[in-house]
């Protein structure tokens, strides 16, 4: 924060008290930004208190607006009828809403109903609050705004609405740290004279590549017209629709609109899209081919002034949320500056209520719009589950949510995916090799740092025994390393000793026994430079107090400050090591397990020589990525040479370091291959705890695009894993294509029978999820408040 201290607060004169310490509800008040968020910010301001002085500027003339329709949800219709009735109630007579949304791939259309929209459009939005401010006396100045830092000072608050290209914000960059992002996109706003009936998606697979119609209804035609079935809503002579065409930079540059006129350019959209608009024309107000930027500010606020709507935050347009996230953003501040004892304080609040809800929507356009980025990929996917995929790709709308909306669509998914009448997705079968997984739910690897000298215990017989009662199609144990020095702590099981081995029979044996059904496997590793450090709980990745052993890796580079420093691999170590994991790979094959996963991921022995950031060797095992992989895959070989043909192997990875000059979610595209080609079953695919100045970018199924990219490129079988914590997500990622299996960690640890209670909650009563014998009693939900409901006849002795 030392650069945002260096900045004076705007307006700030000697020795007087700093304008950030100013009243909660400032008495004059300065709008930068006649956009709908700028506005609404004034009409709220001088509606709260109507002796305020509210003036704002915006350059653009009154007459004139960029874009064509607007949408709002309900949520913030919700909020405006109880901040303003007067506005919406006009916004309420303007609307146009429907519930379809289609969407239309390679000649087929698949519809999808009971979404709920409602769009205007922008033009009539700014009439109605430019009326709204008129009629409450603000003062509206449709001319340049002088500096920021004069307003700062002649105004108790400055609110920036001035868009995404903020002068405001550029002003005082130091203090607010943007960080913008440019995306691979190209786009162009256009306009249609007639109503779609629905929210359309149109993809058009031409000779250049893939381009895609963003489209909606924002006014229905006038009585003189014929509307059919469409949307209800405000009358236009002939009703409109907003269109949007977009498509990939490199499409963009080959279909050469690099070098096509403005009206070229409509002119080719609306031929190459004709289908969709039915032979009509297109029109422009003037809108060019852009990119989208996504806007994201460490602070929002600075001294007096505050930033609001595209100012302060971006999200992509194919989650309709920027007019949204404005107008909250002003229902906000206002209700702030109200329930606030001074300016400071009112423009912290805000921050800290808008802030979570804004990273939330960006999270999700980030989804969103990453997902339109890659549509080539999914091109090829059955209409039907292109649909699904499209339509959930924000991940906040779900297979469970689209079944409530329209269970004859969804039921169609379903059925093309190849679920039986009343199976979820989750409990359909997958073969791997000789191994017949019951369902697709795997407990993911958790350390349980709780061996003996590398032996499994007690602890490790009930925590993999009472996760494949739990109903889990696969359980796979923590990293098993393959020599003491391999272990990450003293308390690392091992497949180093005959000892050992009998411990895992042990376990594997309980599962086969009790668990009928359930897979086990082993994933083998080892720690390479992460190793011989403190338990978890005692300080991760710290080194021992004492007693520490050697740790070895891909090139001489400690994980963090503080740690060991790792002595290069010679020749002769890489054969040893070898050795070793086939060693290991044979005794678990004699322990009894189905599966083996050989662990390349985080920054562990075998991740380190596949990442650029922890392997600069010079000898043939560094380099290109393809001598990078040289020993990993010298090691899968020696391994899956070892263990028995019918059962199968998969290879865990990072799927990008989070880190600049990282694996790249291109390399690991190639990696599988690699991997896939020497014989690989399956990709678990995490990311990242490569090195430890990471920058991951956490959120709901964060790592899924990863795994989805994977599974369309390298047309290999993926496992997903992250932060996937409900049924309804593993239902979701599956039935979209993204993912084959879904390792889940943290809801195991929470409930260890997740996957049955999955079962019960979702009604399933079949092969994909059996309730072991002496737990049957218990496989439906228990009732509550009732007394006369007939008990279970159980046997209650020993």
């Amino acid at each position: 924060m030392a650069g945002a201290l260096s900045v004076p607060a705007p307006g700030a004169a000697p020795g007087a008290r700093p304008a950030h310490d100013g009243p909660a509800r400032p008495a004059r008040v300065a709008v930068i930004g006649g956009g709908p968020g700028g506005l609404y910010t004034a009409a709220l301001l001088k509606r709260r208190a109507p002796d305020r002085r509210v003036t704002l500027w915006e350059r653009t003339p009154a007459d004139r607006t960029f874009g064509f329709g607007v949408v709002l949800s309900d949520e913030t219709l919700g909020g405006i009828e109880h901040a303003d009735p007067d506005v919406h109630d006009a916004l309420r007579r303007n609307f146009v809403r429907w519930d379809d949304v289609d969407v239309v791939h390679r000649n087929t259309r698949h519809t999808c109903t009971g979404h709920g929209f409602a769009a205007l459009s922008r033009k009539r939005l700014l009439e109605i609050l430019h009326a709204r401010c008129h009629a409450l006396g603000v003062d509206l100045r449709h001319t340049q705004a002088p500096p920021v830092a004069r307003l700062a000072r002649t105004h108790d608050l400055v609110v920036a609405a001035d868009g995404v290209h903020s002068a405001t914000r550029e002003t005082y960059a130091q203090v607010f740290r943007p960080r913008i992002t440019t995306h691979r996109c190209r786009y162009l706003w256009l306009a249609a004279d007639f109503p779609f009936d629905a929210f359309r998606f149109e993809i058009a697979e031409t000779e250049h590549g893939v381009m895609q119609l963003h489209g909606y209804p924002y006014a229905r035609p006038s009585p003189d017209h014929h509307p059919s079935t469409g949307p209800s809503g405000p009358q236009d002579p002939s009703g409109a629709s907003t269109v949007i065409v977009e498509m990939r930079e490199e499409v963009w540059h080959a279909a050469g609109f690099d070098r096509a006129t403005p009206q070229e350019s409509v002119e080719r959209c609306a031929k190459i899209f004709a289908d969709a608009l039915g032979g009509r024309p297109l029109r422009s107000n003037d809108s060019a081919w852009t990119t989208f930027r996504t806007v994201v500010n460490e602070r929002w606020s600075h001294g007096n002034v505050v930033l609001l709507g595209d100012a302060a935050h971006t999200a992509h347009f194919s989650v309709g949320s920027g007019t949204k996230l404005a107008v909250e953003d002003a229902l906000a501040l206002t209700a702030c500056l109200e329930e606030q004892p001074d300016l400071r304080s009112a423009l912290t609040a805000y921050e800290e209520e808008r802030k979570p809800v804004v990273a939330s929507t960006q999270r999700a356009a980030g989804a969103s719009l990453e997902w339109f980025e890659n549509l080539a990929l999914y091109v090829d996917q059955p209409p039907r589950r292109f649909a699904f995929n499209l339509l959930t790709r924000s991940r906040r709308v779900t297979h469970d949510n689209l079944r409530l909306r329209d269970a004859r669509f969804t039921g169609g998914v379903e059925r093309e995916f190849g679920c039986p009448p009343g199976t979820p997705p989750m409990f359909t079968p997958l073969r791997l090799r000789g191994v017949t997984l019951r369902n697709r739910v795997v407990v993911s690897p958790m350390d349980l740092y709780s061996a003996a000298d590398g032996v499994p215990g007690d602890l490790h017989l009930v925590h993999l025994g009472a996760r494949a009662l739990g109903g889990a199609g696969l359980v796979m144990t923590e990293m098993v390393c393959v020599s003491p020095e391999g272990r990450i702590t003293p308390g690392c099981a091992g497949l180093y000793t005959g000892r050992q081995a009998e411990a895992w029979r042990r376990i594997t044996g309980f599962v086969h026994e009790r668990a009928p059904g359930t897979a086990i496997g082993v994933q083998l590793g080892h720690s390479g430079r992460k190793g011989s450090t403190r338990l978890m709980w005692e300080g991760m990745d710290e080194p021992l107090p004492d007693g520490n052993w050697p740790v070895v890796a891909a090139s001489p580079l400690p994980y963090k400050p503080g740690s060991q420093l790792p002595r290069e691999l010679g020749r002769a170590q890489l054969t040893d090591l070898r050795h070793q994991f086939a060693a290991a790979a044979g005794r678990a094959a004699r322990a009894g397990f189905d599966l083996l996963e050989l662990h390349c991921a985080h920054g562990y022995l075998l991740s380190g020589f596949l990442s650029p950031l922890t392997n600069r060797r010079t000898d043939a095992y560094g380099g290109s990525l393809e001598r990078r992989l040289r020993f990993p895959l010298e090691v899968f070989d020696a391994v899956r040479a070892v263990w028995p043909e019918e059962r199968p192997m998969t290879v865990r990875i990072s799927a990008t370091d989070w880190a600049e000059g990282g694996t790249t979610a291109e390399d690991a595209v190639e990696i599988a291959r690699a991997f896939a080609a020497h014989g690989a079953d399956a990709i678990d695919v995490s990311t990242g705890q490569v090195v430890a100045d990471e920058t991951p970018r956490y959120g709901r199924s964060y790592q899924t695009p990863f795994a989805d990219r994977i599974r369309h490129e390298a047309r290999i079988p993926v496992i997903a894993v992250g932060a996937i914590s409900s049924w309804d997500d593993v239902n979701s990622l599956l039935l979209a294509g993204r993912a084959d299996l879904c390792a889940l960690a943290r809801p195991h640890l929470y409930d260890p029978h997740w996957t049955l209670h999955a079962a019960a909650e979702q009604g399933y009563d079949g092969p994909g999820a059996v309730w072991p014998a002496p737990y049957r009693a218990g496989s439906r939900p228990p009732r509550t408040g009732r007394t006369d409901a007939p008990k279970p006849r159980l046997r209650l002795e020993s």
